[in-house]
């Protein structure tokens, strides 16, 4: 990842870097864990110390000015689609199409097998959309509402739809980030998918076992039954449940899977939840408006019902954009002043060996997630700074390009200030630090990644000729980032 250095200005030391990021992270522990405050103000306090030393460094205000808005440029489609997402919820439930989904899923799944059947209901969704945002913010948000029903903790739910959602991400050709990371590294695609395949099986083979175990526990006994029921009867009695609201969320995974872009989209989904909450449900301007801006707001007087339904709405996602934009300020400043790049050289320095190297790569990637805040320049950064050492010590470029997205693709969402971890807490309704430890998928890629480097397995040699192949093919700059899932 190059950045010029303007004139009169110099490479900032290890230590100035480092202060910038224990100012970050330091802020945000102890606002969270002793406090139980927001992140927003210390991860602002975090961008003031950076722009200190940047400024420190001879760099002009301009320059820190310039990296803090690009930053914010670059968050701008996961913005977007953030605010589209938050009118689709609230139309969706307004619609009676979440309470639709909810009912079958009431219906048809039992306590033993809906972690698993969650597990995989996601990582098929997403593998044939190619997009985990689009998974969660559809079937994961109904999955959530049948969870919930059945009488399963909210974070182990979410954990369940974010592993499958990020199993589809990182193995469909549809993906963006499964498409970027071979680019990144000089490799194609498929060679991409299928070493990558090691390393995600072994990953989603633990999952769906602890997905089980754990199912099974929820198993014995019906003392779910009467609530379960009292869910149905509540919901039949407040909305038309009809199987043609199923189509809304179809319209959207069809058009994922036809590769339209997010934002139009997950529109194309709000304007079919507006015509089935006029044609179904009998709703009026006034009424979609509100949902639309507000959220839903269920007034059934259970208790259950109301706090699952009263949700949604453009200006629920507030919260989130404010905490992305503090977030990609920070991001901006440490990468266009150097000290992300100082940071990620002193990493790279000490990887004496094959392990070693995949190791830095893994945690350069997943430190990239927290500073950075955003997965796709996590993947540019992982890749990008590695590449090279891969060529030297004769690695195929499959071997970064798999470390690098078992790693930055699958950990976004597990930072609650990145654009992935603010996205899915929103949207699916609960913290990221509380579904964190259930997202098993999401951080044991990068310990079995780390794992298979170490010990040597699956990793593969490149010929000389591959080496020059590889020289020619790899993209020569860093600085464009795709739109978010």
């Amino acid at each position: 990842m190059k950045t010029t250095i303007p004139e009169g200005a110099r490479r900032p030391h290890f230590w100035e870097a480092m202060l910038s990021l224990f100012s970050l992270v330091v802020g945000i522990s102890i606002s969270i864990v002793f406090y139980g405050l927001d992140p927003q103000i210390p991860m602002l306090l975090g961008v003031i110390v950076a722009s200190l030393v940047a400024l420190r460094c001879g760099f002009s205000w301009q320059n820190v000015q310039n990296g803090m808005v690009r930053g914010i440029t670059n968050s701008l489609p996961a913005m977007i689609i953030l605010l589209v997402v938050g009118v689709l919820i609230g139309v969706w439930i307004l619609a009676g199409v979440v309470p639709t989904l909810i009912y079958y899923g009431l219906t048809v799944l039992s306590p033993a097998i809906f972690l698993p059947a969650t597990l995989i209901i996601c990582a098929l969704t997403s593998l044939a959309t190619g997009t985990s945002w689009g998974t969660t913010g559809t079937i994961g948000v109904a999955l959530m509402g049948v969870g919930a029903g059945l009488g399963f903790p909210l974070p182990l739910v979410a954990g369940a739809v974010l592993s499958g959602a990020y199993f589809g991400d990182k193995m469909s050709p549809l993906s963006d980030t499964t498409n970027l990371a071979p680019a990144m590294a000089g490799t194609d695609l498929f060679t991409h998918i299928k070493h990558m395949s090691y390393t995600t099986g072994v990953t989603f083979g633990l999952t769906l076992i602890i997905e089980i175990v754990i199912g099974l526990q929820y198993s014995g006994g019906d003392g779910n039954l009467e609530r379960i029921n009292t869910m149905l009867t509540v919901l039949d009695e407040n909305f038309v449940i009809n199987p043609v609201l199923i189509l809304p969320p179809l319209v959207v995974l069809f058009v994922s899977y036809r590769k339209m872009p997010a934002i139009p989209g997950i529109t194309l989904g709000v304007i079919a939840g507006v015509i089935c909450a006029i044609g179904l449900q009998g709703a009026d301007y006034s009424a979609i408006a509100n949902a639309s801006f507000g959220g839903y707001a269920s007034e059934t007087g259970i208790e259950d019902v109301d706090s699952l339904l009263s949700r949604g709405g453009l200006d629920s996602m507030m919260y989130t954009i404010s905490l992305i934009i503090v977030a990609m300020m920070f991001g901006g400043v440490m990468e266009r002043t150097n000290q992300l790049k100082v940071i990620a050289d002193k990493v790279l320095s000490m990887a004496k060996t094959d392990g070693s190297l995949i190791v830095s790569t893994v945690l350069t990637s997943i430190g990239a997630n927290l500073i950075l805040c955003d997965q796709y320049m996590a993947i540019v950064m992982g890749a990008r700074t590695y590449a090279q050492a891969y060529r030297d010590r004769g690695l195929a470029p499959e071997n970064l390009s798999r470390a690098v997205e078992d790693s930055a693709t699958v950990t976004a969402n597990l930072v609650p200030w990145n654009s992935g971890g603010a996205y899915q807490a929103a949207t699916l309704g609960v913290a990221t630090i509380a579904y964190l430890p259930f997202a098993f998928f999401c951080w044991l890629s990068p310990i079995v990644t780390i794992i298979f480097g170490v010990m040597g397995w699956t990793i593969t040699r490149s010929s000389p000729e591959d080496q020059a192949v590889t020289e020619d093919s790899v993209a020569p700059s860093a600085d464009a980032a795709t739109p978010a899932e």
